[in-house]
């Protein structure tokens, strides 16, 4: 165990991609539009789909509620791989081989593709060719690393399996991917929004939809009435704000993970890391200032189910602390993934029944390949009608077997738990709260949520979700209500941090002034 004196967190957990690249300002949608293809939510997807889709000569706009590539895109830890822990061996045997080999094929196939684009477009942003290693430290995991190793290899990955890593901790086992790489993401992506745009494509920011009206042409219905008529249209907001019957709500469920940021004394060694055990440990340097950082990522959990979200920070600073010689913490952030019941996202038509709505969803913690081969999937079945990964992606896809089956009873049976625990849950008198505190209470009957912000003024809330009812519970690290059962997060003065909720909660200011006056005062 190496020691160290004790080092502070930074006090905001804002992204170093976001931080590190200059805001973008595209303009509010303020008037009707008619376009071929309209693409609901600016991150990886988002972008990547709008610059082919362009590229083949379609008329696109991209719509974009907050600014593009703040969220999950800008939360990334950002590896360009295929290794997508022990997955290859898993779709063999819940879908079969050719849907394996589809799959790997699919995000290869996104790596050179993500390489071409910056060489041909001459984008600065970090990319670098780099192995990626899953690696255990448990018996358990040694034969399921040699089996993938052996099945990786089987689908024309270059794949070999290891005894050893250059890490300052012993490992039992490992598995290496070659022709692997990382990037940062928005230098990469902003890049490729500036080059769409200057080819006529269109981006709106500070612009949400709220709803589709799916007939033979499809309409985009914005918050503020204006609507964008399509031929096409993606929904790529990360949970599909728009459901049309796909009954994606049963099929997804979001999981949180966090990483931290820091500079070490000694070299980072060349590659990529991530433990095939819980709580899971994620490590990858970055090029920052003439030296690197280190990202240390990992304790995942379901979103609104960690009782303490600092703690998450504080056991991958741990895990650092132990195993390098950390100089300084420089940033902090977390992130939220969808995750699908068998591993695979969603990514085509909605539904049989709305052939030109397509959506993209569910990629799990692998959003740079999987969102990028998303994009080409979805280029080929507008323009052309077909794509060769179109099968192993299909949002209607059926493989039934008992993996899938058990997956889907459990993470349905938990969202069913929270709703009914979140109503029937006992709630606590008022208690004194001191700035960046909060707490859930019973005021007259109804169950609010009230947090004393920096400048000690008392913010209180409905605490029922607006996506589907479940009751939100406190995130004490980015100072949000978060929903347990679909991930849906808003601020502490109601506002949508992360759908699929496309309304606010419902904000009691003056409640709040009585609370404040008859209890805390």
């Amino acid at each position: 165990m190496i020691m160290a004196a004790k080092l502070e967190f930074p006090d905001n957990t804002n992204p170093y991609w976001i931080a590190s690249t200059e805001e973008t300002n595209y303009p509010m949608l303020n008037e009707d539009i008619n376009v071929d293809v309209a693409i609901i939510g600016g991150g990886i997807v988002g972008i990547s789909s709008a610059y082919l889709l362009n590229q083949a000569g379609l008329k696109t706009a991209v719509i974009e509620a907050d600014r593009i590539l703040n969220g999950t895109t800008g939360h990334t830890t950002a590896k360009i791989t295929s290794q997508h822990g022990i997955i290859y061996s898993n779709i063999k045997q819940q879908m079969g081989e050719d849907s394996a080999r589809q799959y790997a094929e699919a995000n290869q196939s996104a790596i050179q593709h993500i390489a071409e684009t910056i060489s041909m477009n001459g984008i600065d942003c970090d990319f670098k060719w780099c192995p990626a290693f899953v690696y255990t430290c448990s018996d358990e995991y040694i034969s399921e690393l040699e089996e993938e190793t052996q099945v990786a290899l089987s689908l024309g990955i270059k794949a070999s399996y290891l005894d050893s890593l250059p890490l300052p901790f012993a490992v039992k086992a490992a598995m290496r991917f070659d022709e692997q790489a990382q990037f940062h993401p928005l230098k990469y992506l902003k890049a490729l929004a500036q080059k769409f745009t200057s080819e006529g494509g269109l981006i709106y920011e500070n612009t949400e939809a709220v709803d589709i009206d799916h007939n033979d042409r499809p309409v985009v219905v914005t918050r503020k009435g204006n609507k964008v008529t399509a031929e096409k249209v993606i929904i790529a907001s990360h949970f599909p704000f728009f459901d049309g019957g796909g009954l994606f709500f049963t099929k997804i469920y979001p999981e949180k993970s966090y990483i931290v940021a820091a500079q070490i004394e000694e070299q980072f060694p060349e590659g990529m890391f991530i433990s095939a055990e819980g709580p899971g440990r994620s490590l990858r340097s970055q090029p920052f200032k003439n030296r690197e950082i280190v990202l240390f990522a990992g304790e995942h959990h379901r979103t609104g189910h960690g009782e303490d979200t600092n703690v998450h920070y504080q056991n991958l600073f741990n895990f650092a602390q132990e195993n390098f010689n950390v100089q300084n913490v420089l940033y902090r952030w977390s992130t939220q993934d969808c995750m699908t019941i068998d591993g695979v996202p969603y990514v085509g038509q909605l539904t049989p029944q709305n052939p030109n709505l397509y959506v993209a969803t569910g990629f799990g913690k692998w959003g740079m390949s999987n969102g990028t081969a998303a994009s080409m999937i979805l280029k080929d079945l507008i323009s052309e009608g077909d794509n060769p990964w179109a099968r192993v992606y299909s949002p209607s896809r059926f493989f039934l077997n008992l993996s899938s089956v058990k997956s889907f009873i459990i993470q349905n049976a938990t969202v069913a738990k929270d709703l009914v625990a979140g109503k029937l849950e006992g709630l606590p008198g008022c208690s004194e709260l001191d700035k960046g505190e909060a707490q859930t209470i019973n005021f007259e009957g109804d169950r609010v949520g009230i947090y004393r912000d920096e400048n000690d003024k008392l913010h209180m809330v409905d605490t029922t979700c607006t996506h589907l009812g479940c009751e939100l519970l406190w995130n004490n690290a980015e100072k949000t209500w978060d929903c347990p059962c679909h991930g849906s997060r808003f601020s502490y003065k109601g506002e949508i941090v992360e759908g699929p909720a496309i309304y606010q909660l419902h904000q009691a200011n003056d409640e709040a002034n009585i609370v404040e006056a008859k209890i805390f005062k």
